[in-house]
């Protein structure tokens, strides 16, 4: 083979990842941007600019996953109010929860959705979960053993979500969304605590459960998430099956036939 056909077998096997590849590789230059700026109308710029890349990144999906990515924007955006303005377990380096997370949210989301439809996890199926759920133990373990002689922190909150996220990966029909997440909330809290973006406390209010910056498998918070967003769903569809005809016409549900 020479070296162009070679080149160009190797980009038609990638091809398959490249929304995969964009998005992994937006969240470092964002939060990079976002640890360089000073005032906050330029953090609602980066906001305004995330929102215009996960509605293009979303056409790539099909409509009820688009759905779904739209409604977990709002679901994540509850989560973090309570999270970092009330609970304060995390905190973002204006005390704000900035305008690009919310959208941010749903192209992680929207990264483990695609996930499903890629070559390798229709090649070898849950064991890419597999792979995936023992780095996370690795890491998890080495947030309660090794970490802490370098971070001077005890990494407990990571390791208690482990037992969530291996249920889900091992059990859920929905396990690549979760395994494809825990790469991308990976990637999110490494670059994002590394930066100065945001912080984790050391020790959570209420609980006073100890932290790592970043815990190690907080990718456990999604299961949660996506449950939430699939009950908001069909909370919404059995509400629309309950509106009047004309109601239903108006708003596009769908209609019974008649006799």
């Amino acid at each position: 083979m020479t070296g162009p056909v070679i080149v160009s077998a190797v980009l038609d096997r990638l091809k398959p990842y490249w929304l995969h590849a964009y998005l992994l590789t937006y969240t470092p230059l964002l939060l990079l941007a976002d640890s360089r700026i000073t005032a906050l109308w330029q953090q609602w710029a980066l906001g305004l600019l995330t929102f215009a890349l996960l509605y293009l990144a979303a056409l790539k999906a099909p409509k009820e996953q688009r759905m779904q990515v739209w409604i977990c924007v709002g679901v994540a955006t509850g989560f973090e109010i309570f999270g970092s303005l009330i609970w304060g377990v995390y905190r973002y380096r204006l005390h704000n929860v900035p305008l690009f997370v919310p959208p941010g949210h749903g192209l992680v989301y929207l990264f483990g959705l695609l996930a499903a439809r890629t070559p390798v996890v229709m090649k070898y199926g849950r064991r890419v979960g597999r792979v995936i759920l023992a780095s996370a133990g690795v890491w998890a373990v080495a947030g309660l053993t090794v970490l802490p002689i370098i971070t001077g922190r005890v990494d407990l909150q990571g390791a208690l979500c482990l037992p969530v996220f291996a249920w889900f990966v091992l059990r859920s029909p929905r396990w690549p969304l979760f395994a494809a997440i825990f790469i991308a909330t990976g990637e999110l809290e490494i670059f994002g605590t590394s930066f100065g973006n945001w912080f984790w406390l050391p020790v959570a209010p209420w609980t006073h459960i100890p932290s790592g910056n970043p815990p190690s498998v907080i990718a456990g918070g999604y299961c949660v998430i996506d449950a939430s967003v699939l009950l908001v769903m069909r909370g919404a569809f059995a509400l629309r099956s309950q509106l009047p005809w004309r109601v239903r016409t108006l708003t596009g549900a769908p209609q019974a036939q008649e006799a």
